[in-house]
């Protein structure tokens, strides 16, 4: 059962990321252009997201179990360090320039769509690139 929902919540979201329009990177780049012809349509999604992720985040917290019998696992760091502030830096300096974010690029990816395929292989390479420095660090 968790495999199946586990596989079912991907397709979920990127519907969702469809239907919003957020997995077209003209949408998104023209909500960051505060100078120009602004679309507020991608705050309306965020305030969306940001509601139910407070909701459904308050929820778990009562909970020791999810829905499906396992364990809850709620994500415990509250510290910001300069690893985090750096990698939202870089993620959002990433997402302004090209108006995609991992998401949407997954979406882009399976429509066959170039600039996704360019930046899920600039991500690979970021994540690849991530792990090869933290093994020399530790």
């Amino acid at each position: 059962m968790v495999l199946l929902v586990s596989f079912l919540a991907g397709p979920i979201f990127g519907i969702g990321l469809i239907v919003a329009g957020m997995a077209n990177p003209a949408k998104v780049l023209g909500f960051l252009d505060l100078a120009g012809n602004w679309d507020p349509s991608l705050a309306l999604v965020m305030a969306g997201g940001i509601a139910m992720g407070l909701a459904l985040f308050t929820l778990a917290k009562r909970r020791a179990r999810s829905l499906l019998g396992l364990p809850m696992r709620l994500p415990a760091g509250t510290r910001l360090d300069r690893r985090l502030i750096l990698g939202s830096l870089l993620f959002g300096t990433g997402w302004g320039l090209a108006g995609i974010c991992p998401g949407p690029a997954l979406v882009l990816v399976g429509a066959g769509n170039a600039k996704g395929w360019a930046f899920a292989a600039a991500m690979l390479a970021g994540m690849a690139l991530f792990e090869l420095l933290e093994r020399r660090r530790s």
